[in-house]
């Protein structure tokens, strides 16, 4: 029996790895994040699999599936919204299983932060720009921030942010961004990228404020706050200009395309 982790992708169901497309066909047993995960994602698993949702589970509970399906020897694909190595609560429910001998195996899936830059239309690291990306969030009552994790610390680097679930103080976070990127940065807030119900409100630190007020979000959405978030004042990447030395390909003397190792 072995618990597989699979990152459901950002929201629409044709998102998913097919690797995960594959595990949840395998699986009898599915444990899914359902209010974050599609239900459509449910579609691919076996008829006849017993789907729990587990929204209003806490940890103890989702502990005690796993071992029901351990006892019965039971493969489980357990869904978590969009990519496993964020934000999901994945390292607390891999301790237990591996505190009662139970296998597991980790699918990644497509970060909600890359199918927001895909509704934005944008690349998030542009050159001599921007090159970092600092995906965080605020302190809640889930869990604190470190104090050293702190939105002044990124900001002081000029990195695109990617904000996680903040979007009830953005007010709080234009303020204290404005001082390091200017009340002319670009910002955009992105509601379910990839959903049906998707939604995109674009501006500035300076009246991103006023822009949302005009069309409230009050969940599930991603701030993204950075200069390379605009389109223009960019030079073009080094990587294809002309005479550029690549290490493993170079134009021979005839001018056709040369391979090396």
């Amino acid at each position: 029996m072995t618990v597989h982790f699979i990152g459901a992708g950002p929201g629409a169901a044709d998102l998913i790895t097919v690797r995960g497309q594959r595990l949840l066909a395998q699986c009898p047993v599915c444990l899914y994040a359902g209010s974050t995960v599609a239900t459509e994602l449910l579609d691919y698993c076996p008829p006849g699999a017993r789907l729990i949702n587990t929204a209003a589970l806490d940890l103890e509970a989702i502990e005690q599936e796993y071992l029901r399906a351990h006892q019965h020897g039971e493969a489980v694909a357990r869904l978590h919204s969009g990519d496993l190595s964020v934000y999901s609560a994945l390292a607390e429910q891999l301790r237990r299983l591996r505190k009662h001998g139970i296998d597991y195996t980790l699918t990644p899936g497509v970060p909600a932060f890359a199918a927001a830059a895909a509704l934005l239309e944008r690349e998030l690291t542009v050159p001599e720009v921007a090159q970092s990306v600092v995906l965080t969030r605020l302190s809640g009552r889930a869990s604190k921030m470190p104090e050293r994790e702190r939105l002044e610390t990124f900001a002081e680097t000029g990195a695109t942010l990617a904000i996680h679930l903040a979007i009830h103080r953005l007010e709080e976070i234009t303020a204290r961004l404005m001082p390091f990127y200017g009340a002319e940065c670009p910002v955009a807030v992105v509601y379910r990228a990839s959903w049906p119900e998707e939604r995109m409100i674009q501006g500035t630190l300076g009246d991103i404020v006023t822009r949302l007020a005009l069309a409230p979000i009050e969940r599930s959405a991603l701030i993204l706050v950075g200069p390379a978030l605009s389109n223009s004042g960019f030079r073009d990447s080094a990587l294809y200009e002309t005479g550029y030395c690549r290490r493993f390909r170079h134009e021979d003397r005839a001018g056709g395309p040369d391979t090396v190792a």
